[in-house]
């Protein structure tokens, strides 16, 4: 008979290789990371969206984030040994942190959130539905689990995307243009490849970030000729990398600030 129970996940993860289970712990650190710093992000726009519809999609987007920044946070600490989420999430160092830095970069208007929210949505549901063959079951399962939640997001993102720069006025297009280039760089440092990688490849848990930044672009093309808005040349763009190594803008640390504050009075405190 087969296990394919909690203990069959976990004799799995003991399993693998040093170097397969450092990369998979680099993977779940910068996705959760990732989710984790958008949320906060987005959960900036709670009570200043320009439409209480708006307010209210923005808000929910954001708590579906940090629901997928624990699962993901989960993982690691129940399959591969590392603190509790709390401790992850609220107890880290700046350096420690592996998001990247579209995601740090603060809301601005709300033409630039909305461009951010899509590019970095896209890539996010790309993520999950390459990871969703994994050959890591837990990982495999959370991303069957939070695809519907994505998929929404997409489309919120998509939809809002297309109202302004296709449908809008001179302006509301004005505004979309601009924060596409300013935000194409961030978006492309989304997939900096780190040491390690190709181990997850070869393990089957993971294609790689060349190959997701591939599809995201065929796709991001499509998106934005429907909403006929220019698409750069991702040739000749510099991706805004560093993130991934602990090297980060000038935005995280304030943020994660605010973020820690009340944890940081008492790390122990059970709530």
């Amino acid at each position: 008979m087969t296990d394919n129970g909690p203990a069959a996940e976990r004799k799995a993860a003991e399993s693998l290789q040093p170097d397969v289970r450092d990369a998979l712990k680099r993977l779940l650190y910068r996705m959760a990371d990732d989710d984790l710093i958008i949320a906060h992000r987005n959960s900036e726009w709670t009570g200043l969206g320009p439409t209480l519809e708006e307010d209210i999609a923005f808000s929910s987007i954001a708590q579906d984030k940090l629901g997928h920044a624990l699962g993901l946070y989960t993982i690691l600490h129940e399959e591969l040994g590392e603190k509790n989420p709390d401790a992850i999430a609220f107890g880290r160092s700046e350096t420690e942190f592996t998001c990247c830095h579209f995601v740090e970069l603060p809301i601005g208007d709300y033409a630039f959130s909305l461009v951010r929210h899509l590019l970095f949505d896209l890539a996010d549901q790309l993520r999950f539905e390459l990871l969703e063959d994994s050959s890591f079951e837990p990982l495999a399962r959370l991303a069957r689990k939070v695809k519907g939640e994505i998929k929404y997001h997409l489309f919120h993102g998509a939809t809002w995307v297309r109202k302004l720069a296709a449908e809008g006025d001179e302006e509301s297009r004005a505004r979309i243009h601009t924060a596409v280039r300013e935000a194409m760089p961030y978006a492309l440092g989304v997939f900096e490849q780190v040491e390690g990688d190709n181990h997850l490849a070869e393990a089957g848990i993971f294609p790689g970030e060349a190959h997701l930044c591939e599809l995201w672009s065929k796709a991001v093309a499509a998106i934005f000729e429907d909403a006929e808005i220019p698409m750069p040349d991702i040739s000749t763009l510099e991706p805004a990398t560093g993130g991934r190594v602990g090297h980060h803008t000038e935005h995280l640390a304030p943020l994660l600030k605010e973020m820690t504050e009340v944890f940081q009075i008492d790390p122990s405190a059970e709530w």
